[in-house]
């Protein structure tokens, strides 16, 4: 039985303009989980936020002047703020940051050439290899997990950072990085269910054009995964960090709580969210059903949206959004497997 997202795109068209934000969303996926490390760097967050900007401007017609400002602004924090960047990087981490670095610089020279003659092509690339590495650069940053998970969960696997996953799909690969540092038990669970192998060969039950795809119904009465060791239903709280909270919220609704314009570090305005599913009157119900978000980013809401707070994020899909878009009910996924990450799932005490 595929467990319910409890959400009607139409209701959701009818009722955004009354109660969202003004405001332009950040719509891309591995944006949003570069905002959501734990890091306090206002150096590169500038460059970050200059390097982004570009793909406004490349979206409008001759901006050459706004995008060559947002190069050689990133150029300059690079080349002459390298001290105040590396003041956040760990003594151990330090000499491969500064070897990073150097990189970022020359990269941002070419990026410099590109936006002066003009070339999309070449300003795209360069712009993407440069982001790539700022969060690679805002990744070292990070000194140590930033809160504790309430006692009460510690039954359940956490991830302690963050993983890299790829799944093999009957249409394509997808990537998917997931998120510990937001949602440390939501994403402790589907990678100790990917690290078991038990997505492999489960079916996708349930596509929605734009709107949402879902898996990880198993075979059998049972509608999530029941652990070996224990003979029952893994449970997984609803988990919600939200813009400014030192910690996730968990076990209620952001609306239930009151807190209907509260903005969650994860939301659903990118296009490949990956979300837990669970049973519409049970915040708490969710095990190994999770679904995709499939809204264009051209479509989705700045700031909140209906399914915002209501259920938890824990990744997006970072490569293979043309695959996303592909697949439909009865494609399968083949394999997924944990290829960066893995040794920050911490696995119960008593597990």
């Amino acid at each position: 039985m595929t467990l319910a997202v409890s959400f009607s795109p139409a209701a959701w068209a009818a009722d955004r303009v009354s109660r969202l934000p003004a405001g332009n969303a950040i719509t891309d996926g591995k944006a949003l989980l570069r905002y959501a490390l734990p890091i306090n760097n206002k150096d590169i967050r500038n460059v970050q936020t200059s390097l982004e900007d570009i793909t406004t401007q490349l979206r409008a017609n001759r901006r050459w002047g706004a995008i060559s400002r947002d190069a050689n602004k990133a150029a300059s924090i690079l080349q002459k703020n390298q001290a105040a960047l590396l003041a956040s990087i760990p003594p151990d981490r330090q000499q491969q940051a500064e070897a990073l670095i150097a990189e970022m610089q020359q990269e941002a020279v070419d990026l410099q050439a590109a936006a002066e003659s003009k070339d999309k092509e070449q300003i795209r690339q360069k712009q993407a290899e440069l982001l790539n590495h700022v969060s690679e650069l805002e990744e070292a940053m990070v000194q140590e997990f930033p809160f504790e998970v309430p006692a009460e969960y510690s039954n359940l696997p956490q991830l302690k950072g963050r993983a890299t996953v790829v799944v093999e799909t009957s249409k394509g690969p997808l990537t998917v990085v997931v998120d510990g540092y937001s949602a440390p038990v939501t994403a402790g669970n589907f990678v100790d269910l990917v690290q078991r192998g038990f997505y492999d060969g489960l079916e996708f039950t349930r596509a929605e054009d734009s709107y949402v795809l879902q898996i990880g119904d198993p075979p059998g009465p049972a509608e999530g995964f029941i652990d070996p060791a224990t003979g029952k239903y893994r449970a997984v709280p609803l988990e919600v960090l939200v813009q400014g909270d030192d910690a996730p919220t968990y076990g209620i609704t952001l609306e239930d709580a009151g807190r209907y314009k509260d903005l969650p570090v994860l939301p659903f305005s990118a296009f490949g969210a990956l979300a837990l599913a669970r049973p519409g009157d049970d915040p708490n119900g969710g095990s190994s059903q999770f679904f995709f978000f499939l809204f264009e980013p051209e479509l989705t809401p700045a700031g909140l949206n209906l399914l915002d707070g209501r259920y938890s994020i824990f990744g997006y899909v970072t490569e293979g959004k043309d695959v996303l878009d592909e697949l439909k009910a009865g494609d399968k996924i083949t394999s997924a497997k944990v290829m960066k990450g893995a040794e920050n799932l911490v696995q119960p005490k008593s597990a």
